[in-house]
């Protein structure tokens, strides 16, 4: 039973790190003009939404230096 557990937790790291690198993969796309919103089925463009918005929260609640107060 533990040894199915570690895999699943290997397994979801993994996943979780592949999912980054689609995630990476598919802005490239997107911004070389290769890929376009519009080519997405919307269920995937409504769950690379809702990504976007969690990383960039994510990213915003550990921002805990405001650049425009840089003492550099």
């Amino acid at each position: 039973m533990e040894k199915d557990q570690a895999r699943n937790a290997e397994l979801s790291n993994l996943d979780a790190g592949f999912i980054r690198v689609l995630e990476d993969l598919i802005d490239a796309l997107l911004a070389n003009g290769t890929l376009r919103l519009t080519d997405l089925p919307p269920e995937a463009l409504a769950k690379l939404n809702q990504r976007k918005h969690a990383r960039k929260r994510l990213r915003n609640a550990l921002d805990l230096i405001d650049d425009e107060d840089s003492v550099l």
